[in-house]
This record gives structure tokens, sequence and C-alpha cells, in this order.
């Protein structure tokens, strides 16, 4: 619910356990003046306090109000060079080469609905939705800036976007466009942060703020393995179940910045958008620039509830999903069977070996198409190798049909070998700085998506093979960062212009595959989780989570994740014992576990397990399909920290808590280990419960003493237990 006080400048933005409060003042400065549990409303601007603080300047319109300064004051969109030193959210850089910005309050409009972003992924949906717009400008730049709230109130989201238009007369360079600043007049505040490296992404890392600027980032033209473009600020003390908490996501896939702030005042800002490095953004007069939109959920009760709001309104207000309202395929894929040593014989072989095991999809990975035997070669050639594949994909598909499954593929659209003919044949359509040796990964350079012809090629390659043959399902794949950023399409004085093109053509050529083929389920991925971000999302309903599939290290990976991201979101398999990329040993059970808390599928041949093996896979198929409902669209619990407990657990239950599914891994084998009990969540403490049909448990007696865990004996051994109501006669 948006409430507009014209007459005062107060604007108070509720949602249904939060108040977010911002105020223009009597010099149209527009202040926040508050954000947390939801209060009844009036003009909080009360709880700003005004002191002189020396060298801090006063406005020039401030006359003699010494005590009045944007360097202490709360800004709901922090300017730039006229007197707050802090993090600033956007700057201009007109023709005469000054590098400020001054807004000031000018009008707003309420609007039914979502606003949407042309170009851009966000939050979608009908009136249950709110819009507020805020008109702000720079006079004397001739700027107008336009800040956009979007209130779903039900989820406790807040989501926000920027609007910059160029209406003078003259060409204004955009130095900075932040998505979001957000001003807390508060000190004791832990800032986390989710960080890691290909292999190991999204690890929490949790520190109170120190004065001084604490910050994130990716320059590395996707959000990147190393941060995520989400980041939590939370009370001292705040835990699962307690505190204050307030979670910030960037709606974006490309370079970004989130940074954190805290004054000798011991107040703190938080400034999250498009990272400022060799961003620079031309406008002609008339022209505009749209930032990425960013999303806000405040839980007065801890992380979970947190996590879970993020986790229904990306599920049902962001992710566009082909299979919604049905249940999207278990899936195998050959890549840590073959690698790129296959033939279409093989490949038949291997889905024959997962016949009968509950397998809907089989996708054959890289390896396919031009030349492409090592990865030395090929990417761009988007055309079957038909020595490996005689008679292409429209003679391989039928016979994985006949087996009883759809069929998949894996593609790398933006990127190209140098050996390959796309690029002897358009060298120019790489990104790279002529006249200097270009740095290369994995043996391949990037495509520049900025240009549309470059898109409308790929996209035809793509289009070419889908509708060779019924494929169902691609794996988008993007195996490197960006370096040697230059195109050759844009003028020397745009070039920072082009990675955020890069993003758009991305997200472009996405959107075009959507309309012309909306039932093919698309998984993204980038070495993994190297681009695992809302943005994605709302183009791919799921994203391969790691490039380590070793169960165990997924459950921290995946602890991550679940800060923000739904399970449903978690592309998840099991693969190979030992695990490839680490060497462990983990039993099969202990891996379909792991792999239950995403999207589950195999990255292993099926056909050269033991027949106990295949009788425990189709149980785990069978138990999956079963509570697919429940485990992907469950309310999820975090039970323990992986990180720093002996075991790791987690639930996901209905939302009327009639019935949940525990799973759990435990650590190391431990001699004369204690005895241990595990406090379940999201019961209803009226009801009793059987454990896997078995006995008869209070559900208060389930969450406040808990579940008595066995005695394991072995390594990483796992448990689930599915807790169903008992039938009140």
């Amino acid at each position: 619910m948006i409430i507009l006080d014209q007459e005062n400048r107060v604007f108070t933005l509720h949602t249904q356990n939060t108040t977010y409060q911002m105020k223009a003042d009597r010099h149209s400065i527009l202040l926040h003046t508050y954000y947390g549990p939801r209060l009844r409303g009036g003009d909080l601007s009360c709880l700003i306090q005004y002191a002189d603080r020396g060298f801090s300047p006063n406005p020039n319109e401030a006359g003699d109000e010494r005590d009045y300064s944007l360097d202490t004051l709360p800004q709901e969109y922090s300017s730039c060079g006229v007197g707050d030193f802090r993090l600033p959210s956007v700057e201009f850089e007109p023709e005469d080469g000054s590098r400020l910005a001054d807004l000031r309050y000018e009008g707003c409009e309420l609007r039914r609905g979502k606003y949407g972003l042309e170009g851009l992924p966000a939050f979608w949906g009908g009136d249950e939705w709110e819009t507020l717009v805020i008109r702000m400008r720079d006079a004397a730049a001739k700027m107008l800036v336009e800040l956009y709230y979007g209130v779903l109130e039900e989820r406790d989201l807040i989501t926000r976007a920027v609007r910059v238009v160029n209406q003078g007369t003259g060409t204004v360079r955009l130095r900075r466009c932040a998505s979001l600043c957000l001003d807390f007049q508060r000190g004791d505040l832990d800032l986390i942060t989710f960080d890691g490296c290909h292999t190991m992404e999204r690890c929490p890392s949790r520190a109170p703020l120190r004065p001084g600027i604490q910050c994130v980032n990716s320059v590395r033209g996707a959000s990147s393995h190393h941060h995520n473009p989400f980041v939590i600020l939370c009370e001292h003390g705040a835990n699962e179940d307690y505190g204050l908490c307030y979670g910030a996501m960037l709606v974006y896939s490309g370079n970004f910045q989130a940074a954190a702030e805290r004054t000798w005042l011991e107040n703190n800002r938080l400034v999250l958008g498009i990272d400022p490095c060799n961003f620079c953004f031309t406008l002609a007069p008339g022209e505009a620039f749209t930032a990425p939109e960013a999303a806000l959920v405040c839980s007065p009760a801890g992380l979970g509830r947190m996590s879970r709001q993020f986790h229904r309104s990306l599920r049902e207000n962001l992710i566009r999903d082909p299979f919604q309202g049905k249940r999207r395929p278990v899936l195998m894929n050959n890549w840590e069977a073959t690698y790129f040593d296959f033939t279409a014989d093989r490949l038949v072989e291997i889905a024959g070996g997962a016949a009968g095991l509950g397998i809907d999809l089989f996708v054959m990975d890289d390896g396919w198409f031009g030349s492409r035997d090592t990865d030395l070669s090929g990417l761009g050639d988007w055309e079957v190798n038909q020595e490996k594949l005689p008679g292409g994909l429209e003679a391989l598909v039928p016979r994985i049909r006949a087996l009883g499954m759809d069929f998949g593929l894996w593609l790398e659209p933006e990127m190209v070998s140098e050996n390959s003919r796309l690029y002897r044949e358009h060298p120019d359509w790489a990104l790279g700085v002529p006249g200097r040796p270009r740095a290369r990964g994995r043996s391949q350079l990037v495509l520049d998506f900025s240009r549309r012809e470059v898109r409308d090629y790929i996209y035809k390659a793509i289009r070419n093979i889908l509708d060779s043959a019924g494929i169902t399902y691609i794996k988008w794949d993007m195996n490197r960062s960006l370096s040697d950023v230059w195109s050759a399409a844009l003028p020397a004085d745009r070039q920072g212009e082009v990675c955020h093109r890069y993003v758009l053509g991305v997200y472009d050529l996405l959107e075009r595959l959507r309309r012309d083929y909306p039932r093919l389920l698309i998984e993204s991925c980038s070495g993994g989780g190297g681009r695992f971000d809302a943005g994605m999302l709302y183009y791919t309903p799921q994203i391969w989570c790691s490039d380590n599939t070793d169960a165990v290290d997924r459950l921290r990976i995946q602890y991550g994740t679940s800060f923000c991201y739904p399970v449903s979101a978690v592309g998840a398999h099991v693969s190979v014992s030992p695990n490839e990329q680490n060497g462990r040993v983990t039993s099969l059970e202990t891996r379909g576990t792991a792999a239950m808390s995403g999207t589950f599928g195999f990255e292993m041949d099926l056909g050269r397990c033991t027949p106990e093996e295949r009788a425990v896979i189709r149980r785990q198929t069978a138990f999956f399909k079963e509570h697919y409902d429940l485990i992907q669209n469950g309310d999820y619990y975090r039970l323990s920290d992986p990180f720093a407990d002996p075991y790791a657990a987690w639930e996901q239950a209905a939302p009327d808590g009639r019935e949940a599914l525990v799973s759990l891994v435990a650590g190391p084998a431990q001699a004369a280990a204690p005895f241990r009990r595990l406090r379940l969540r999201g019961l209803d403490p009226a009801l009793r419960y059987t454990v896997n049909g078995q006995g008869d448990y209070p559900g208060d007696v389930l969450m406040e003493a808990g579940y008595p865990l066995p005695m394991f004996q072995g390594d990483y051994q796992s448990l689930q237990l599915y807790l169903s109501a008992v039938s009140e006669d």
C-alpha cells in the first residue's frame, strides 16, 4: 500500500510487515526517513537529527543554516560533488566537464500495477502491485531522474529502478547510475556477502560494518563466481529466527557494485547498481538511460523469513517458467560420462542405461558441433559434426525419444574459437582492441553481443538447430570473463557503454528465444555459478549452481545460495564417486539427498551402475517426483550452518504446515559422538505428525525439543525424513 501526503510531501510504502518512507523537505531534498518494521504511519522526519558538523558544507539555499548539510542527512538518492562526501548514486558529466549531481524533488505519480523496464528483466505482476514514480531534477545539468518503486505488499517486497533523461541541448555523459541508495541512521549492522570462486561459489561472509567503505563487485562482464549481486544488512545478533534483516538484490547479470559505508556519525549507507568502473553512457539531448532493477525485503523476524519472501517473490513474480503449472524434467547429462569423446551410438547407449530409472530428459553436452573435439576449436560454428553424429540431430533425437526421454543440448552462444569458420570470416565480431594482443580464456574469445548483426547471426544458427529436431531444453553456457573490452561498432567516446550493451544483447537474444519457443526450457550456466543472479532467472528458470558436483561441497554452496534464491532455480545433479573435482567418496544416497535440494538430475553414465545402485536411483527419482511440489515450492528452512555445524540440515515445509521434508547430511564419522536432536521449523504446533510413516510426534515437541538423530556410522551419511500430519478424526 502506498500513501501519498501531497501537502507535506511525505511518501509512505507499507508492506504486510514493513514500512518505507521518504519526504521532500523545505529545500526539495528527498530525505529517507525510515525503513523497518511496519508502523502506523505519520511523518517520520522527526527521527532525523540536525547539527553543525564543521567541515560538512551547507547547500546555497540553506543560507545560515549551518546544521543543514547533505553530508549528514539521510538521502533517498544521494547527490555527487555538492556537499555530500559519502557514496554517490549518480554522476553527470555535461559538456563543461563538471561531474556533479544535485537533485531536487519535482513531483510524483501513483499507478496501479507494476512498472516494466524496456530491455531489462524486472519483477512482474498485476493489480496486486502498486507503483510510485518520483521525479527529481538537476536544474543546472538539465537532467531528469525518475525513481520507480514497486510494492508487493504480501511479500514484503519493494523494487526500485531509475531512469535518467537528458532534457538539455548538449550531450551529457552518465558516469554513474546506481539502482538503489539506502541510508540507515543506525550503526549496529552486520554486512553479509556471498563470495567465492569457480567451483566454490556464494559462501556467506559476515562482519560488522566498520568505518569507511566495504564493497563487493564484479568487473568481469558477468555477476561472477567471486561475489553475488545480493547482500544483507542485519542487526548484530540476527539469526534465522530473530533480528531485523534487510536483503538487497540487483536484477542484473553484468558488472555490479554493492558498497556499504559507515560514517563517523555511525550511520550507514548502501548503494547498489552497475559498477562505475569503465562505465560511461553518453546521452544526447532527449535520450534516456534505464538502470537495472533492485529489490528489497526487510524482515523483522530473522534471516529465514527474509529468504522465504525472496524465494516466493522470485518463483511467482520474476521467473517466467515455461513449465508453469507442470513439473520440470529430471535430466541426465553426458558430460562427465564422455567429455568430448562420444558418438551417436555411445550417446544412445548411455541414454539406454537410464531407461526405466525415471529420467525424463537426456542432454547432449559440449562436443557435438563444428570441429569441436577439444576446447581449442569450433565455438561459433553451430552445425552438427556429422562424423560424430551421422545424419545429424534428425537421426539422433528419435533414437533417444524411443527410449522414453526428451532431448536437450548444450550451447555456448556468446563465445567464439579463433579456430572456427565464424572467426575467420568475422574477426571484428570478437571483443578486442585493434593493435593489442588479446587475453584468452579457455582458448576462446567473446563475441560482441552489443552488436545486433552478431546476435542475429547466432539467433539464426540456434533456430536452425532447434527447428531440426524436437529439442525441449538447452543449457546456455558462458565460460570466460570479459577482457579486452572494445567494440568495433562504437566510436572511441562510447566504449564505456560496451559492457552494459553486451548484457542487454544477451537479454535480447534470450527474450527472442522465449518468444519464439515458449515451451523451451533454458538452463543458464557460466562455468557453473558464475552468472547466478536474478537477471538470468527472468529468462532461464534454472541455473547450474556450480561446476563442483561433490555432494559435501555442494551442501555449502547450496546453503549460501538459499539465502536469496529458491530451490527450483538451483541446477543440481548426482555425479560419480570418487568425485572428479576433489576425489571425495560419498554414498549414492548422500549424493541424491544433496541434489534433491535443487532441480535434480544425473551427471554420470547410469548404464555402468550396479543393479543395487540402479534400484537406489529408481527410488530417488520416484521419491523426488512424489514430493516434487513440496521440494520445489515449499517454505525453505535452514536448520544448520554447514560451515560451522557437524552436519548440514534443511527443511521444506508446506505453507499450511501439514507436511515437510527434512534432509540431513552428517560430517566425518566421530567416535563417541554426542547425542543430538534436530529442531524442526514450519510445522503446526497443534498437530501431530508421523515421520516416514511411523510414530506420533506433536508438532510443538518437534520444533521446540527436536527430533533425535541416529548415531551415524561412516563419513557423510544422509537422512531424509518425510513428516505428514496425522488425520484428525
